[in-house]
């Protein structure tokens, strides 16, 4: 999804609370003025597993009645909607406000917001998805691209604001790129690291890549599975893909265990994608999901060896986290394969991910200047407990393969109709 602004939104979802007389206009602002206690709460990972559309522009959905939403809703077998709540440092106050939210629990339908951030200004962003949180949003999601590729400390301010500001069990998820791969410098292992986000909702848009269903679930799962978070597809209706693809997908999400699956979404939806995406789907017979994580060995670069060097720190062994597999971090591999009765290739692969992934990773603070903390640290017995601190990895100045859902849309102003 891309980013945007708003500016027809206002009239058009005051006459959509109109249509559902309990429902008043709120929220907006910028402070935050609750108790983090009550605010872990209030939120329900429920609203993840259930079917699931998402909004990006109210005043395009059913002309922004809520009404007509809910009835739709039903007609269609949605009961979570993911609707927009801020863009950067910009809440949009006019279509997510608390009266807009309480108008679909009513109904019985979940809401989690979502916002797309930038990393320019990380804290308050932060404070704009806390924001939501207080406006009643069940779950968050963090619709991170290509703005923050590379941005390691940006990344962990506002991760570690939002924690502050919504606590730590309340339910966020990622919604990035699908393909980690093609993005060594995007900083996944912060987002989806110790306190960050505790789901995953990769944006799997096979018709958008220009691949088949089958190879966006591999592709997806074969990388997001190591970064050990619930995985909850995330998948396309728009730009109109054949209903048999979308009927395939759903019944891929159940292969891959997903137990709950999400559409980007509701205003470019046509009748045949409501359709495919509604009617039963079953389970496949004798189909084998592709579950093997994908490997990494010497020369390999991004996030996936920064993932694998805090593990190693974790475990005992002296690497630098800097998203390089260079001669220290292969010989760390390779000694850890030996205490572990594996195979001491040096290729971090599926066997020696199982076994590295049983520890923690270390809990690092990226920024930095020199590597004097991560040496003192090593002389130190454990690293359970322990705060490390390193320059930002090497690997955040490799640039993407490709933007893989590019296509999305989501960008520019609202589109007049």
């Amino acid at each position: 999804m891309r980013a945007t602004t708003t500016t027809l939104m206002a009239a058009l979802i005051v006459v959509a609370l109109t249509a559902a007389p309990s429902a008043a206009a709120g929220g907006g602002g910028t402070s935050v003025d609750v108790a983090r206690t009550t605010l872990h709460d209030r939120g329900s990972a429920n609203a993840l597993t259930r079917r699931a559309m998402w909004i990006w522009e109210m005043q395009f959905v059913q002309h922004g009645n809520v009404g007509s939403i809910i009835t739709q809703a039903r007609r269609w077998g949605i009961s979570t909607l993911m609707i927009k709540s801020s863009d950067g440092t910009d809440f949009w106050s006019s279509q997510f406000t608390p009266g807009l939210v309480s108008a679909f629990h009513r109904a019985g339908i979940k809401v989690c917001a979502w916002q797309y951030v930038y990393g320019e200004h990380p804290v308050t962003e932060a404070y704009k998805g806390a924001e939501a949180v207080k406006d009643g949003a069940d779950c968050l999601l963090i619709d991170a691209e290509t703005q923050y590729e590379g941005k390691y400390i940006a990344a962990q301010t506002y991760m570690k604001r939002l924690r502050d500001l919504i606590g730590p069990r309340f339910p966020v998820a990622l919604a990035s790129f699908p393909y980690v791969d093609f993005h060594p410098a995007f900083p996944y292992s912060v987002f989806l690291g110790p306190g960050g986000a505790q789901y995953n909702v990769p944006q799997m848009y096979w018709k958008d890549i220009g691949t088949s269903v089958d190879s966006v679930f591999a592709h997806t799962y074969v990388y997001n599975t190591i970064y050990r978070r619930r995985i909850y597809p995330l998948g396309q209706v728009y730009n109109r893909p054949a209903a048999h693809q979308i009927f395939r997908f759903r019944q891929l999400s159940r292969a891959y265990g997903a137990s709950g699956i999400s559409w980007w979404d509701w205003q470019e939806a046509t009748n045949a994608g409501w359709n495919a995406l509604s009617r039963p789907a079953g389970s496949l017979k004798g189909y084998v999901a592709d579950r093997v994580m994908a490997s990494i060995k010497k020369g390999s670069r991004g996030d996936l060896v920064v993932w694998a060097q805090e593990h190693l720190v974790s475990a005992g062994y002296k690497v630098g986290i800097d998203g390089g597999f260079g001669p220290t971090t292969q010989s760390a591999v390779q000694n850890f394969q030996t205490a572990h009765g594996l195979t001491d290739d040096g290729i971090v692969g599926p066997e020696t991910w199982a076994s590295l992934l049983r520890y923690r990773p270390v809990n690092v603070v990226f920024g930095a200047k020199t590597n004097a903390s991560r040496a003192a640290l090593a002389r130190a017995s454990s690293f359970r407990g322990g705060v490390l601190r390193e320059p930002v990895p090497v690997s955040a100045r490799r640039p993407a393969r490709r933007d893989e859902i590019s296509g999305a849309g989501g960008g520019g102003r609202p589109r007049q109709r």
